[in-house]
């Protein structure tokens, strides 16, 4: 398989088109080599518009492509942040939000993704990421505050102690709800809060441990 044309078919062809226009994010995703963090049984949908199963017990799975560009590109990445990002799973937005990033905290329950993971950004040579296990919907208050937080896995609403980790300024970005109704929100604290920005609709796999989202009731 031609993995570089897959990659530029993946931007030409579904990015673009999905309204991702940023220069840095498209040169970011040029740079890190998502394969590379894929399943090898999955490696040849790792450009593919859908979630990958990553393993383990909770089935996790990876974003798809468009979710992963659209997060960055909400997020707007600036040079030297501090970041946390609550469910690791492969490593690879670890990698993407590293590029920008002084250092990215990734936290993930499932031991056996976490030490995927360290594998895999080693071989990337991200030497800014820190994989941690455990549960990242309490944060890292050791680490903290924070310029950026991402959320890797859908969430009834974005945790409040998470929103208590941002610096004044700092952004977290989450997908909120059940499927099918799911919406991005990019969370910005102000002086005042916080404001919440709706930027994009998709469903993706619920973070594990996460609250669900209340049913609707007739």
């Amino acid at each position: 398989m031609n993995f570089e044309q897959a990659r530029f078919n993946m931007i030409e062809q579904q990015l673009r088109p999905g309204n991702v226009l940023d220069p840095g994010v498209l040169d970011t995703l040029f740079v890190v080599k998502r394969e590379e963090f894929v399943p090898p049984a999955h490696r040849r949908l790792a450009f593919a518009d859908t979630q990958i199963p990553l393993g383990g017990d909770a089935g996790a799975r990876m974003f798809a492509p468009i979710v992963e560009a659209l997060a960055l590109q909400a997020l707007a990445m600036k040079k030297h942040e501090n970041v946390l990002e609550v469910g690791t799973g492969s490593g690879y937005m670890a990698a993407l939000l590293g590029v920008h990033a002084d250092h990215v905290w990734t936290i993930e329950i499932d031991p056996q993704l976490a030490a995927t993971a360290r594998e895999n950004l080693r071989r990337a040579g991200a030497t800014n990421v820190t994989v941690e296990t455990g549960n990242g919907l309490s944060g890292l208050a050791a680490r903290a505050p924070f310029d950026v937080i991402v959320v890797s896995g859908a969430v009834a609403e974005a945790p409040k102690v998470l929103l208590d980790q941002l610096k004044p300024g700092g952004r977290l970005f989450a997908i909120e709800g059940a499927a099918p109704a799911m919406a991005a929100a990019l969370y910005t604290r102000t002086e005042k809060g916080f404001s919440r920005l709706a930027v994009f609709e998709t469903a993706v796999t619920p973070l594990t441990d996460a609250e669900p989202a209340p049913a609707f009731a007739f």
